[in-house]
């Protein structure tokens, strides 16, 4: 199937609709890079029956991983969605440096991506003007690719607003979504899905408040990707009108999600933990400087397997 085929019959802003994980790097006990296992993480993910993963992302670690690695594995993830009609593939672009940023935009969308990411510059803390222009440049860029902006203002200090997000959309309407991952969301996201050219909002920080997103407008959830069904499960739910079910699953996983969003690299290490419990891949390392689980994070996460085992396969290998 060529580019051109793809574009006609790829309908990607359904496909990001729902879940959207963002995938995980697997590395081997010695921090050396696992390309097989992420090939492992990307087609169990996308078995789940999602239409849409992301990568990199901060659940993949994209700030440990080299120039080479990040481009290794991006290639592997576009080879299992170039040619599908039922998986998009949003490729992320984290760079600080607009040059460069630009450039991987670029590069991706020439690859085959069927979507860009762009999280705003945050490093020592450039301007406003600075940030919005760096945004600008890689949506014209990639123009008419379709661009997610994500705001994650707890790891990145970036501060946007809607009215900033409606104008960029308005001067650039390949701006398609925004990943809110303000705490809380649920203000963003509806003022977003205000005005004359409604944004559609994505909600991150592992859908700790999901229910109030999907209450406010929001079309999906980007989470880490090791136990994506219960989140798929949680979608099928609203998405037939069964709130109360949604809700009672959401409150379910709650304590864990409380816990482990705490910090980035405590529920990267959960994830991996769990994605090592289902034979995704072999070590669930996490290059250093990362978070070290105790012994009481693991028994949290037995529990998490054993409350959970019989919506997600292998949990209790």
């Amino acid at each position: 199937m060529t580019k051109e085929s793809e574009e006609l019959t790829k309908d990607v802003d359904s496909l990001v609709r729902g879940v959207s994980p963002v995938l995980e790097v697997p590395f081997h006990d010695d921090g050396a890079l696992d390309p097989d296992g992420f090939v492992t993480v990307v087609d169990r993910v996308l078995a789940t029956g999602v239409g849409s993963v992301m990568f990199p992302g901060f659940a993949s670690e994209f700030h440990k991983l080299t120039a080479g690695e990040r481009d290794l594995l991006t290639g592997l993830l576009l080879e299992r969605t170039r040619g599908r009609t039922d998986a998009a593939a949003i490729v992320s672009v984290p760079d600080h440096a607009t040059r460069h940023a630009v450039a991987q935009a670029v590069s991706a969308a020439e690859r085959g991506a069927d979507a860009v990411n762009v999280l705003p510059p945050h490093f020592l803390g450039p301007s406003r003007d600075a940030v919005l222009t760096h945004v600008r440049s890689v949506l014209a860029a990639v123009d008419p690719l379709p661009v997610v902006v994500q705001y994650a203002p707890a790891q990145t200090g970036t501060a946007l607003d809607a009215p900033t997000l409606h104008t960029l959309a308005a001067e650039h309407p390949n701006l398609r979504w925004v990943k809110v991952e303000s705490a809380p969301p649920g203000r963003l996201i509806a003022a977003l899905a205000q005005g004359e050219r409604p944004l559609p909002a994505l909600v991150g920080y592992a859908g700790l408040q999901l229910p109030d997103a999907l209450r406010r407008g929001a079309i999906g959830v980007q989470p880490g990707c090791s136990f994506t069904e219960l989140y798929v499960e949680l979608w099928r739910r609203w998405e037939r009108g069964d709130e109360t079910g949604a809700v009672a699953l959401h409150t379910r996983m709650t304590p864990y999600l409380s816990y482990w969003m705490q910090g980035v690299e405590l529920i990267v290490a959960a994830e991996k933990e769990i994605s090592v419990r289902r034979g995704w891949f072999g070590s669930p390392h996490c290059r250093a400087p990362g978070h070290t689980l105790d012994s009481e994070e693991i028994a949290t996460i037995d529990r998490f397997c054993a409350e959970f085992a019989e919506m997600v396969p292998e949990l209790l290998r």
